[in-house]
């Protein structure tokens, strides 16, 4: 008997420990602790699911105390009474704002205070009043929301019909007319000047093949710049005079700007002529010993009296030390029978044929 007493006695101690330990975790967790509370009246106006005794009161985020007591309302069971015990340091005045929060993966309720500027007479038990709708979870307000939106549905079931009916009517009479209505996009399109844009046609410079025999050739070496103009030739567009748009060149474009396309042209029909002592480009390697400087003055349809192409070009030989060896205007036209690309080109070749032996002539001997 004296062998088992101690250890009676350990364990009724260590019993009595736990139930100790149990009870201060409980009376921390329901009392928040040491320090003294103050309690306040809450009426929710409807129900508050799993909202029960202990759960917590949060002032702003911050957990001030828990609720103590839960009951209906005697003078109208739709709402709520509910006492709630809070830290006294806590900031309640009477116009804080109630609410039910739902907390975690499980939607644990907790009540929530919020702000307040008017301060309670002193003794006076507060009363808070919840917002409507504290209690209403995300699920219920969903619930509520397919609701009004249901019955909203059923009292319009009447027109929300006939709109239908008449969506198809359209929709039918858009079917049976497609190819009218095409025809006025089509109009539209094109009275604002929408739609694809043309496709643009390029014609080239012919290069003269038959210059004569080369019977004096370039005795030094020979460069073409690229001929300078005024901005108005530095198109890919055919020119005219008058100036004016002709429409039956509307998708007209040059190979190359009149400038470029006559450089090339010209080095071209100089290699025709003597393959061996052919001009250079300025962006060449080395330093020529003459350059061919190239101005263009005229490039163009003319419609005054007799319709006809007309070219015109001012060239000035100069040496290495920029002195200037000869000096001439060269010009060609050809008559134009009709005013369209492909005769207008042809025009051209024939002008810029007789220009362009001209042209070499002059520089072989002058060089």
């Amino acid at each position: 008997m004296e062998t088992r007493a101690p250890y009676v006695l350990i364990g009724s101690f260590v019993l009595a420990a736990i139930i100790a330990v149990f009870g201060f975790v409980y009376w921390l967790n329901n009392t928040g602790g040491v320090g003294p509370r103050t309690n306040y009246h809450v009426q929710f106006q409807g129900p508050v699911p799993g909202l029960l005794v202990g759960a917590g009161v949060l002032f702003n985020g911050i957990r001030v105390g828990e609720v103590t007591q839960l009951g209906l309302a005697p003078d109208n069971p739709r709402f709520v009474n509910a006492t709630i015990s809070v830290a006294a340091t806590t900031p309640v005045r009477t116009d804080t704002r109630v609410g039910l929060d739902f907390q975690g993966l499980t939607g644990v309720p907790v009540v929530t205070l919020e702000g307040g500027m008017i301060v309670a007479k002193s003794g006076e038990v507060l009363t808070l009043i919840a917002e409507a709708g504290a209690g209403q979870s995300m699920t219920q307000a969903a619930r509520d929301a397919l609701r009004r939106v249901d019955t909203v549905l059923e009292d319009n079931s009447g027109p929300l019909k006939d709109t239908i009916a008449n969506l198809k009517t359209f929709s039918d009479g858009l079917a049976r007319n497609t190819g009218k209505i095409d025809g006025i996009l089509a109009g539209l399109e094109k009275m604002t000047g929408g739609g694809t844009p043309a496709q643009k046609i390029t014609y080239d410079l012919r290069t003269p093949q038959n210059l004569g025999p080369a019977g004096k050739t370039l005795s030094a070496s020979l460069a073409i710049p690229e001929p300078t103009a005024v901005a108005m030739l530095q198109t890919q567009r055919m020119l005219f005079s008058p100036v004016g748009d002709n429409p039956g060149f509307a998708e007209f474009l040059w190979a190359d700007s009149i400038p470029k396309l006559l450089q090339a042209r010209l080095i071209d029909s100089f290699e025709n002529y003597d393959i061996a002592h052919a001009p250079l480009r300025s962006a060449d390697l080395g330093q020529a010993d003459y350059q061919l400087l190239i101005d263009v003055r005229r490039f163009r349809i003319t419609t005054e009296g007799e319709t006809r192409v007309e070219i015109g070009l001012s060239a000035r030989i100069v040496d290495k030390n920029g002195k200037v060896v000869a000096s001439r205007i060269i010009e060609a036209s050809e008559k134009l029978d009709k005013i369209e690309p492909a005769a207008a080109v042809a025009a051209f070749d024939a002008a810029f044929a007789r220009l362009a032996k001209e042209l070499i002539g002059w520089t072989v001997q002058a060089v």
